[in-house]
């Protein structure tokens, strides 16, 4: 498999560039492909009974091929007579290998994600009518009648059947497309059933495909509506899909698993800090374009250079503003430890009995931490020195 994903990305990418079809954002997207394959050799090396590395190694494998098989009919120019050996082939292969790529993608991942089955038998009937849907799309597009690309060529289907059209232009592919979005939904559905019963590593395994579909889904909207004519959109879409495989590879192998509440925090601080910031530095100079000349004005480099250090002021203390609003919201945990400890710690500045901070100290200890077993060893008094008999600490429930 890795021989053959080698050599279609070796050959495939010459052939873009000789083509003319090599663009900027395509480095991105072969980068996050040859992630799948690397991610899914790696599982299979070391899980091969998940089959979530087998189902990234197909991806990547469906993927490099393809794109050679579209690079080399492309090069053909399959619209003039004697056409080299297996451009056909090759065309007929471009014509329907995106369909499983989708499927396996889209479907069998989320539905089978992280430990390589189902989440019970009771979901059994959305892989059959997911397997049924792909294979009657594959098979429609691979039966059509003619084979075309928009650019290039458009030639007759050596094993084409008459009157099999393609499944975008006709009523059965719609039905089996609207089967296929169902049973999207359904694994969708599926991984959140599988998240909310799940605990201990297997919640942090979730976690992990979760934060990079998110992201995924984030920068799939932004390139579809927000720019979608911006090259460098699509390019961090590509890298973003990219992350989809190493997470769920970390995930599996168990790499730094706890390392996900983290990223997941600093993510969504940075995340809303730049959001924040950059809108009022936009507004700062809107309001200072307007001042100084009107909305279409250029405001002066002086006016500009200070809405950015007033920005640029702004970001510890929005920064800890922020930090605290997420912790209190998504990691309460952490949150009420630091409120506890803080507490604490004014309580030390007016307490003086050793007996009382012993017993708050256990407490403090036993519900920030939470330990199975918790003790607390006290330098003896030295001999001679005035000392009075403590009696033993214990945890006890105890909050500010």
């Amino acid at each position: 498999m890795l021989a053959v994903f080698l050599a279609g990305y070796g050959v495939g990418v010459p052939l873009s560039v000789a083509n003319g079809n090599f663009q900027q954002e395509d480095s991105t997207f072969l980068l996050a492909f040859a992630a799948f394959m690397a991610v899914g050799a790696v599982i299979v090396a070391h899980r091969p009974g998940n089959a979530v590395g087998w189902i990234f190694s197909a991806i990547g494998l469906l993927t490099a091929a393809g794109w050679l098989a579209t690079e080399y009919a492309a090069r053909a120019n399959l619209a003039r007579p004697g056409a080299p050996p297996g451009a056909v082939l090759a065309a007929w292969y471009t014509a329907w290998y995106w369909y499983p790529v989708l499927g396996l993608g889209l479907v069998f991942t989320p539905l089978l994600f992280p430990t390589g089955r189902l989440l019970s038998a009771r979901w059994r009937p959305v892989a059959v009518a997911a397997a049924a849907a792909i294979v009657g799309i594959t098979a429609l597009s691979a039966l059509k009648e003619t084979l075309q690309d928009e650019k290039t060529y458009s030639v007759r289907n050596p094993i084409g059947l008459a009157g099999v059209q393609d499944p975008g232009q006709s009523a059965v592919g719609a039905v089996l497309f609207g089967l296929l979005l169902v049973c999207m939904v359904a694994a969708g559905l599926s991984l959140v059933l599988r998240f909310r019963r799940a605990q201990g590593v297997e919640r942090q395994q979730l976690k992990w495909f979760t934060y990079a579909g998110a992201l995924m889904i984030l920068s799939a909207s932004a390139s579809e509506y927000l720019l979608p004519d911006s090259a460098d959109v699509e390019v961090l879409a590509g890298l973003i899909l990219a992350l989809v495989p190493v997470a769920a590879g970390i995930a599996i192998l168990r790499y730094r698993l706890y390392d996900i509440d983290r990223l997941i925090n600093r993510t969504l601080v940075y995340g809303l800090l730049t959001a924040i910031l950059g809108l009022v530095y936009a507004g700062a100079v809107l309001l200072l374009g307007e001042l100084f000349g009107g909305i279409g004005g250029e405001p002066p480099s002086g006016a500009v250079a200070g809405a950015t250090l007033a920005v640029a002021a702004l970001f510890q203390p929005a920064r800890r503003r922020i930090q605290q609003a997420v912790d209190r919201r998504f990691n309460r945990a952490k949150y009420n430890a630091a409120t506890t400890i803080e507490a604490y710690s004014v309580r030390l500045r007016e307490e003086v009995d050793l007996d009382t901070l012993s017993t708050e100290l256990l407490a403090v200890v036993d519900q920030t931490m939470e330990p199975t077993r918790i003790s607390l060893w006290l330098r003896p008094s030295a001999p001679g020195s005035p000392s009075t008999p403590r009696r033993e600490a214990r945890p006890s429930t105890w909050a500010y």
